[in-house]
């Protein structure tokens, strides 16, 4: 079939789904039939990398195509600056009509901005003590407005005012449910705009904790295989921050504000908690479904290029490790499903490694809109097309810091405080070449060297033995080079 002249954009990225949580990614247990029929119908990226395993940072490439460092938003809950331009903002004065739905997570949730000023649907009250104004303080998230219209009142408080917590939500019945929700407006939307091209963003928080959802009992924990790698502990090479992190999980489990999850000291604890996690992806592909199902019922799906991702992965278990924040494959590496129904082979598989910051200039790219130059990664377009091979180059990944001391709210585990300190806000660049090399190299000496082809799993750090001296040189230079290119002045040990 033709391009369309004006194709319409449906980006949806959930956040905090790891990768093997779909059956395209091997997983033949989890239920997810909408976004398995859509991977049939799209292009599969196998290794598709995120700029840094935490929310904010993540998101700030996806929608900026800059790297955190570049565009600012190095950690969590830091606002992305009125001057970094959003892909909607590259789209001024174009006549499609854009809608921002669910989680931003840089800046202030309910008040529309950076180009999403036509249609914004914000679920989350959960950040106002770190971006909204005190004047904006009363302003109710949409969500929030739903469920009042429900006869549901609100059962916390953020900086002195009442909000629904995370936890209260989503205990509710699915009907009321943040994705039903979401779902049930993104379907109104495009009802509205049916004759209109559009560029729509939607975000899920789910499978972000609470790990608590509509689907608690689908999944029987005693049913749950525990990752391959979840005895395979970080050990004395590995970096003290993941040492330190497997004993405060095992203690104290994973923790939101609205939620205490217990301990995670046995393999029943880690069953019960990925089977939960399991049931919110099932949730989202519900959601998915039937907003899938809407545009074809109104013509609209082979006009319609259809992207699924996540933000970050979640350890769940993988070296006994809960949460993000860390360089290994579960935390850093997302599904990414692209359809795009024009295409000669619309279904296909890319198996080399590539990067989310790719993604913005690839969707102008398909819009047959010019992308900025100061754009830090490169359009897919031609190569989904099949016009030109695809450049396979290594992929780069950073981290910046503690974002917020996260565990040092505990007992020490007999490691040195000033240590610990240090080891926590320490930052790290990594790089994945084509040939599978993984190198992460931290600025106090903790550096990490993987062969993910003969050890996928990540459990033999190779950076200390001498035979492997001149790949570490050779992938330390790709990453001088990287920084050199795109403006990076964190300072690396050798």
């Amino acid at each position: 079939m033709p391009t369309p002249k004006r194709p319409n954009i449906l980006f949806i990225f959930t956040d905090e789904q790891r990768q093997d949580t779909m059956r395209v990614y091997g997983n033949r247990k989890i239920k997810t039939p909408n976004l398995d029929k859509l991977a049939r119908e799209s292009v599969v990226f196998t290794q598709a990398y995120v700029t840094q395993p935490v929310c904010t940072p993540s998101r700030s490439s996806i929608l900026t195509g800059l790297y955190p460092h570049t565009n600012g938003c190095i950690e969590n809950n830091i606002p992305l600056k009125k001057e970094i331009p959003t892909i909607a903002e590259m789209m001024q004065g174009e006549d499609y009509v854009k809608g921002y739905f669910g989680k931003w997570h840089l800046g202030d949730e309910e008040i529309p901005q950076h180009g999403f000023e036509r249609q914004w649907v914000s679920i989350e009250e959960h950040y106002k003590n770190h971006y909204t104004r005190e004047d904006y303080k009363t302003v109710k998230a949409s969500y929030r407005l739903f469920l009042e219209k429900h006869g549901f009142m609100p059962d916390a408080e953020n900086s002195g005012y009442p909000v629904f917590s995370r936890g209260f939500a989503a205990r509710l019945p699915e009907k009321y449910s943040k994705p039903a929700f979401l779902a049930g407006e993104v379907c109104q939307f495009i009802r509205e705009h049916r004759d209109q091209p559009f560029l729509i963003y939607l975000n899920f928080l789910e499978p972000h904790m609470p790990f608590f959802g509509a689907y608690d009992g689908m999944y029987n924990p005693e049913d749950i295989e525990l990752p391959k790698n979840f005895d395979a502990l970080p050990g004395p090479d590995s970096p003290i921050r993941h040492r330190y992190m497997v004993q405060y999980y095992r203690d104290h489990g994973w923790r939101d504000r609205d939620d205490a999850h217990g301990t995670l000291k046995t393999e029943w604890e880690w069953r019960y908690l990925i089977s939960r996690y399991w049931g919110l992806v099932s949730l989202v592909d519900a959601c998915v479904g039937k907003i899938l199902a809407n545009l074809s019922e109104l013509g609209l799906e082979e006009n319609t290029v259809v992207v699924y991702t996540s933000d970050h992965g979640d350890m769940m278990g993988s070296h006994r490790l809960a949460a993000k924040q860390v360089m290994y494959e579960e935390a850093a590496k997302v599904p990414l499903l692209i359809k795009i129904p024009w295409l000669k082979n619309p279904s296909q598989f890319v198996e080399h490694p590539v990067s989310q910051i790719d993604l913005v200039p690839t969707m102008l790219d398909m819009l047959d809109m010019s992308a900025p130059s100061q754009l830090q990664g490169k359009s897919w377009h031609a190569c989904l097309r099949g016009d030109k091979p695809w450049d396979k180059e290594p992929v780069f990944l950073e981290w910046n810091g503690r974002n917020g001391d996260l565990w040092l709210n505990g007992p020490d585990y007999g490691f040195p405080e000033d240590k610990l300190q240090k080891a926590t806000g320490a930052r790290i660049r990594t790089v994945i070449t084509p040939d599978g090399w993984k190198l992460n190299v931290s600025e106090i000496g903790e550096h990490e060297l993987f062969n993910l082809k003969e050890d996928p799993l990540e459990t033999r750090n190779l950076y200390h033995e001498k035979q492997h001296h001149k790949i570490i040189q050779t992938l330390s230079d790709y990453i001088k080079q990287w920084q050199q290119e795109t403006g990076d002045e964190v300072k690396l040990e050798a």
